[in-house]
């Protein structure tokens, strides 16, 4: 049991929740969308704080984050729970645990407090905290204080989410956050509403006000047939962030049939090239192909030059040409954040 963070109580006992977009209006003895967030007498509770339902080292890459602090790794961590229900979620087994089967969670659960992940990060020798595989919005109150002490240490923090948050959670981890690859799904809100019960604005807030706190910010987007696939759609999402800034990665993953999504075939990997060169006549710097091992887009290449800076095989460095953030060719400044 541990009180949560940024919620408001309202009349007859019932709270509102400011985690995350649903704001949630939760009556005593009711749990959020989330389901790990609980109303109890009028008090708001977090279910999860300290509960790790997975733990393990992993290259930085496999974030996906290839501009930040390339090479890397990253203690990853997560408990049960997710403000979206997304049909093809790959995580589904541990992200929807709490809403199917209530609180069984728990009996997965193991006691990981925020001293002994940084603990744990430290003497693994990670340079970054990644609070991954669900959603960190849900497990905040967790993640925020392992985030602090972790900042403390000198160990960055990085959010792999869906971006469903709110200002004010964002405002309260701060400084304390430094890198995050957001989950932009598709550019519509019918695909949110219809395949993730989620909508598409709250998401864009989040990508463009991350970037105003100077975090490291790359995107993501499974691209799944016939869902949001669409080249005009793909081209408005490209021109988005590419006015939010050029340099932002995008990683254009390829989808495999998982969850609720068995129906739907594999992405083709012609949609997937179609896909990174739509990205980059929109502008953008850098795209990749992702779920696509030993595919060229997995490469970094200079946006002046196109020589290839990083050398990449299914999210693991296998040569590493550039020294600091300068094109090994042309001398090019190029976006990476190396400390």
């Amino acid at each position: 049991m541990h009180e949560a963070m940024l919620y408001e109580k309202l009349t007859d006992s019932a709270v509102r929740c400011d985690l995350c977009a649903h704001r949630c209006k939760i009556r005593p003895g009711k749990l959020g969308v989330c389901a790990v967030r609980e109303n109890r007498d009028g008090t708001l509770y977090t279910l999860v704080y300290g509960q790790s339902l997975s733990a393990a080292v992993d290259p930085i890459e496999k974030k996906p984050l290839y501009h930040f602090l390339p090479g890397a790794t990253a203690f990853s961590i997560a408990t049960a729970g997710c403000n979206f229900r997304c049909l093809f979620c790959q995580n589904a087994d541990i992200s929807q645990l709490s809403k199917e089967g209530g609180q069984r969670w728990s009996r997965y659960a193991r006691d990981l407090p925020p001293e002994r992940v940084v603990s744990l990060a430290a003497s693994y020798g990670c340079a970054t905290i990644a609070y991954t595989y669900t959603e960190p919005t849900i497990f905040f109150e967790y993640a925020y204080d392992t985030a602090r002490l972790a900042s403390q240490q000198g160990i960055k923090n990085i959010f792999v989410t869906n971006g469903f948050m709110t200002p004010e959670m964002l405002g309260t981890i701060g400084s304390d956050l430094h890198a995050a690859n957001v989950d932009l799904k598709a550019f519509t809100d019918r695909f949110y509403k219809r395949l993730c019960g989620g909508r598409l604005q709250p998401v864009l807030d989040s990508i463009a006000r991350m970037h105003e706190m100077g975090v490291w910010v790359e995107v993501t987007t499974l691209l799944i047939p016939g869902e949001n696939d669409d080249e005009g759609e793909l081209r408005e999402l490209a021109a988005w962030l590419a006015a939010l800034n050029p340099d932002v990665p995008w990683h254009i993953s390829r989808f495999h049939p998982d969850y609720k999504m068995r129906d739907h075939p594999p992405t083709p990997v012609g949609s997937i090239h179609r896909a990174v060169e739509i990205g980059y006549q929109a502008g953008l710097h850098y795209v990749y192909a992702g779920n696509v091992p030993g595919d060229p887009n997995e490469h970094t290449r200079c946006p002046s030059c196109d020589a290839v800076a990083i050398e990449r095989h299914a999210y693991r460095i296998r040569n590493k040409m550039v020294e600091g953030n300068k094109c090994p060719q042309c001398g090019e400044t190029l976006a990476f954040v190396t400390a």
